[in-house]
C-alpha cells in the first residue's frame, strides 16, 4: 500500500504546495548585454527577475562543461582549477575543459599538446564515458518529468516545449528555474537554460547565459535581443560566410535583417541568404520533435551483491514496475505485454513474458503480472544478479483499451497524484512504504 496518506490528502498537499513561490535562480548575477558569450563565459547574460510570457515556451538546456564537470564530481579538490579531460598521448585531442582552462584559450577538439602549451599548469584527467552516459540519463529523466515534449541533442543538451506545463508547474521561467534546481540537487551538476518563442533564439539564449545561468527572451523583446548581436550568432554563419557578409558591410544581425534579400542571396547563395534573412527576423517555424516511436519501455537494476531473498527481488520488481509506468504515462503510451528479465550469478539470463487482456500504464498492474511470472519460475531463491521489467506492444493511451470499465480506478488516482508531486517537487516526497529503507542496488537505468 502507499505510504500513509490518502489520495485526498496528497491532492490537497499538491494544491497548497503549488501556491508556494518557486525557488529563485541558483545564481544571483545581474544582466549583462552587448556581446555574444564566449566559451570561457565572458559576455554572460542572465535573467534575475520573474518573467511571465507563456508565448516564450521553448527551452534549450545545455550542461555546463559537461564531461569536465562530471569528472570533478570524483575530484572535488580540483574545483576552481584549470582541468582538461583527455588522453596525454602525442596525438591526443582535448575532450573537454573547465571554464578556468578555457580562459587560457583551451577548447574541445584542440590538440592536447597545444592545450598544454597554452595552459601548462592544467590538470589532465582521463575521460570516463560510462559516467557521462549515466549522468546524461539522469538529466534527461528530469526533463521528461517536466514535459513529454523533449528533443534530445546528443548527450548534454535538449530542447523542451513547456507550453502544456503552465497549469501544474507555472510559467516557462518557473519551469526553467525548477529544472536547474533539480539538476543541481539530483546530480551535483550545473546547466544553463535559454527560454524563448523559437528554438533558434532559445539556443542563443542558453549560450549567452553560460555558465550556470538562465536567460528568458520574451516574445515582444525578441528582436531587441537579437538584432545587436554579431552576425556570427546566426546559425550557418561560419568563417567563410562571415567574410562574405563583412564585405557587404554587415556586422550585426540587424544589418542582415535590413539588407535586401536579393543582395544576401547574391552574396552567399539563394538557400543560405533566405535562411539568414528569416533567422535575422527570428522566424523559425520548427517545433520540438520527440524521438522516434518507442517499441518497448523498460528498466533494470544490477545488485551490488547477488540476492537470494525473494522479498528483496519482489521489492525491486515493484520499483522497476513503477518506473516503467511513469515513463509510459509521460509518453502517453500503454502496453499490453509484460516482460520479466532475470540474470543469475553465473551470468545466465532468462526472459519471460505475459500478454494482458487490456492495455495498461499502471505500475501496480504491471507489478502484479511480473510478480506472478517470477513466482511461477521456481527460481525465487536462486542467486540473482540482475532484474528487469519491460512493457511491449505499446499503443497511444486510451487507443488500445478493451476494458468496459476501469477496475484499477483507485490505483490510477494514486499514481496520478504521485506523478503530479514528482513533476513539481522531484522524487522522494511521496513514495511507497516498501521503498522507505536503505538502498541496496546500483541502477543501470
Amino acid at each position: 500500500m502507499w505510504i500513509s496518506a490518502s489520495s485526498l490528502v496528497i491532492s490537497r498537499l499538491i494544491w497548497r504546495l503549488s501556491n508556494c513561490r518557486v525557488l529563485p535562480p541558483i545564481d544571483g548575477g545581474a544582466c549583462e548585454t552587448g556581446r555574444v558569450s564566449k566559451q570561457d563565459g565572458s559576455g554572460r547574460q542572465v535573467t534575475t527577475n520573474f518573467v511571465d510570457d507563456g508565448r516564450a515556451s521553448i527551452m534549450h538546456v545545455d550542461m555546463d562543461a559537461f564531461f569536465a564537470s562530471v569528472e570533478l564530481l570524483e575530484r572535488p579538490d580540483l574545483r576552481g582549477l584549470p582541468v582538461i579531460v583527455g588522453h596525454r598521448g602525442a596525438r591526443s585531442v582535448v575532450t573537454a575543459a573547465t571554464y578556468e582552462a578555457r580562459k587560457y584559450g583551451v577548447n574541445s577538439a584542440m590538440p592536447m599538446a597545444l592545450a598544454l602549451r597554452r595552459c601548462p599548469d592544467a590538470v589532465v584527467l582521463e575521460p570516463h564515458f560510462d559516467r557521462y552516459t549515466h549522468y546524461s540519463q539522469q538529466v534527461m529523466a528530469i526533463c521528461d518529468d517536466l514535459t513529454p515534449l523533449v528533443e534530445r541533442l546528443g548527450i548534454d543538451e535538449a530542447f523542451l516545449d513547456v507550453s502544456g506545463a503552465r497549469r501544474l508547474l507555472g510559467s516557462p521561467y518557473e519551469v526553467a528555474t525548477l529544472l536547474r534546481r533539480r539538476v543541481w540537487d539530483e546530480t551535483g551538476l550545473r546547466c544553463s537554460v535559454g527560454v524563448a518563442a523559437t528554438k533558434f533564439v532559445a539556443k542563443l539564449a542558453s549560450g549567452l547565459s553560460k555558465p550556470d545561468g538562465l536567460l528568458v527572451v520574451p516574445l515582444a523583446e525578441t528582436l531587441q535581443f537579437l538584432h545587436p548581436l554579431p552576425i556570427s550568432a546566426l546559425w550557418g554563419v561560419g568563417a567563410k560566410t562571415e567574410e562574405h557578409l563583412v564585405r557587404l558591410g554587415l556586422r550585426t544581425v540587424a544589418d542582415v535583417a535590413h539588407t535586401p534579400l536579393v543582395s544576401l542571396q547574391k552574396s552567399v547563395g539563394v538557400a543560405t541568404g533566405t535562411k539568414l534573412h528569416e533567422l535575422s527576423w527570428a522566424r523559425d517555424p520548427r517545433s520540438v520533435t520527440v524521438g522516434g516511436e518507442e517499441k518497448s519501455v523498460g528498466h533494470e537494476v544490477t545488485f551490488e551483491h547477488d540476492i537470494t531473498d525473494a522479498a528483496v527481488i519482489r521489492r525491486e520488481l515493484l520499483r522497476m514496475s513503477d518506473k516503467v509506468a511513469v515513463r509510459l504515462r509521460r509518453a502517453q503510451l500503454e502496453g499490453r505485454t509484460v516482460v520479466l528479465k532475470l540474470r543469475f550469478a553465473d551470468f545466465s539470463t532468462i526472459t519471460r513474458s505475459r500478454t494482458l487482456g487490456e492495455y495498461t500504464d499502471l505500475g501496480q498492474r504491471i507489478y502484479d503480472e511480473v510478480c506472478e511470472i517470477y513466482e511461477g519460475l521456481g527460481h525465487q531463491y536462486s542467486r540473482i544478479r540482475l532484474v528487469g521489467v519491460r512493457m511491449e506492444q505499446l499503443a497511444p493511451s486510451g487507443g488500445g483499451s478493451t476494458a468496459l470499465w476501469d477496475t484499477d480506478e483507485g490505483w490510477r488516482e494514486a499514481e496520478s497524484v504521485m506523478d503530479a508531486v514528482t513533476a513539481r517537487f522531484g522524487n522522494g516526497l511521496v513514495q511507497r512504504a516498501a521503498f522507505v529503507q536503505k538502498k541496496q542496488t546500483r541502477p543501470d537505468d
